[in-house]
């Protein structure tokens, strides 16, 4: 069986051609990488140290997150660093594939833990004398599991049917990383399959767990309506969802745009805007919604600063 891919290598045209633009992208994406890291770093040390955060709550919405946080952007930025350096940034063939088998590994991950996280508020609200027994320790590692699980063989699939395309003329990709939709435009043989797949499955993946947000919050303000009679604890609960609901809009709204209703071969320069949003924005929001938000989050860091404060001096 011959080798189809006549193209061994691909050139990741970016954001832009202006070189005085490059420098000023470079700059900010830098430092928004640090800011990955800086950001989401404080928050995993929090939750590690700090054992009244040791909760179902926190273990996937600052643990995983967070995690996730950190890995999702790496994928991506660094080489579109590096192609704001070298004017236009060369990957293999098997590079590209690895990039975009970890990208829609982590971002379906990261869409079906939106989902566990909704279940987990859900059911602390809804059903607070059960959740511990509902949310044990083993049920929220098999819950982690099933995120993983569900990322791998989405994006495995989806690398398997692209490593089978035929690329035999241009080796420009219009994008800032290596994304199905961007290489299928390059594909000198048929395509409809692959993008069959990508609306269907890549679709069903994203708009399963967002609807069943949706439909999870539908029950949690149905119950705070009519079951609850203190407005303190409605606010209460209002403020521990707001975090999740704020991260949910940013994270879902981009990437459905993105796989759900632009073509392949039109509308490339939106595409990468809402990649941006869900790829180098949304990591750095995270940490800094659930800073300024949770208020058990910034007691913890006070507590943990204060008692660095009293052992310096002794």
């Amino acid at each position: 069986m011959r080798n189809q891919t006549d193209v061994h290598q691909f050139i990741l045209l970016g954001l832009t051609n202006d070189c005085r633009q490059q420098y000023i992208l470079f700059t900010f994406f830098l430092l928004l990488y640090i800011a990955y890291f800086l950001g989401n770093g404080d928050i995993l040390a929090i939750d590690f140290t700090e054992p009244r955060l040791h909760s179902p709550m926190y273990f996937f919405a600052l643990g995983n997150l967070s995690c996730l946080d950190i890995c999702y952007p790496t994928v991506t930025v660094p080489i579109m660093l590096g192609g704001f350096l070298m004017q236009h940034q060369s990957i293999s063939f098997t590079g590209c594939l690895t990039q975009l088998h970890f990208f829609h590994f982590l971002g379906i991950r990261e869409a079906v833990l939106m989902g566990v996280m909704a279940y987990d508020r859900y059911v602390a609200i809804c059903s607070p004398l059960h959740y511990s027994v509902i949310m044990s320790e083993l049920a929220c590692l098999m819950l982690a599991g099933a995120t993983w699980t569900a990322g791998f063989f989405h994006s495995l699939m989806h690398t398997v049917m692209t490593s089978h395309l035929w690329f035999c003329g241009s080796h420009h990709i219009q994008h800032f990383f290596c994304d199905i939709k961007p290489l299928l435009t390059l594909a000198c043989n048929s395509t409809a399959l692959n993008l069959t797949l990508l609306n269907v499955l890549t679709g069903s993946f994203a708009l399963s767990p967002f609807f069943f947000i949706l439909l999870s919050y539908l029950y949690i303000i149905s119950f705070l309506i009519f079951k609850v009679q203190s407005w303190k604890s409605c606010w209460k609960a209002f403020s521990t969802c707001a975090s999740h609901l704020t991260v949910v809009a940013i994270f879902f709204i981009p990437f459905i745009s993105n796989y759900m209703f632009a073509s392949a071969r039109v509308m490339m320069m939106m595409m990468m805007m809402m990649s941006l949003l869900y790829t180098a924005v949304t990591p750095v929001l995270n940490p800094l919604i659930y800073n300024l938000r949770n208020q058990e989050v910034k007691s913890a860091r006070r507590k943990i600063l204060k008692q660095k404060l009293i052992f310096g001096r002794q």
